[in-house]
């Protein structure tokens, strides 16, 4: 929530960037030009209203004031690209309005894309085996055939030695006239 002094800040500087005089802004918002001076100073918290007044009087965007204010939220977190856009005094509410609609659309795309690539590199990740449990397979295999009396090197991968073949039986052809 923005302090009633960053507020002032604000104003005098959207003042001072229109080219106004407090006197000029003080009569086109309708108070008096000890009042907004007041404001500007951070001594005084103006009204809803008299922000709104504020705005009008320095073509910026009444919602600007209210979130310097601390009176609303920001409506699209952007930071400085949208306090840029609210406080551009050469294009108008619905130009701004628009701006930030198209600029908070992209941000949710690229938020979107983010998250659909990462949900991809994760199905992949689990659709193939990693490099670790790779390792992991290795050195099992090495620990076991450390176990059979076999040396390893980590350089190389372990020989085991050959098993025997498992015996076979050779099935004769059955002859039908012979019984079992």
């Amino acid at each position: 929530m923005a302090g009633s002094f960053d507020l002032g800040e604000f104003i005098r500087e959207q003042r001072r960037n229109a080219q106004i005089s407090v006197r000029q802004l003080a009569k086109v918002a309708g108070v008096s030009n000890p009042y907004l001076s007041q404001i500007e100073r951070g001594l005084r918290r103006p009204s809803a209203e008299i922000l709104q007044q504020i705005a009008k009087g320095l073509r910026i965007s009444a919602e600007a004031l209210y979130v310097q204010a601390g009176i609303l939220d920001e409506r699209i977190a952007g930071g400085v690209v949208v306090d840029a856009v609210l406080a551009d005094t050469t294009i108008n509410e619905r130009q701004k309005q628009v701006m930030l609609e198209v600029y908070d659309s992209f941000r949710k795309e690229n938020e979107r894309r983010g998250a659909d690539e990462a949900a991809a590199a994760r199905a992949a990740a689990k659709a193939r085996p990693s490099n670790d449990a790779f390792a992991e397979a290795i050195d099992e295999l090495d620990r076991a055939a450390a176990a059979d009396g076999f040396e390893t090197d980590d350089d190389e991968p372990a020989i085991l030695p050959p098993r025997p073949a498992p015996s076979r039986t050779t099935m004769s052809r059955h002859d039908p006239r012979r019984l079992p």
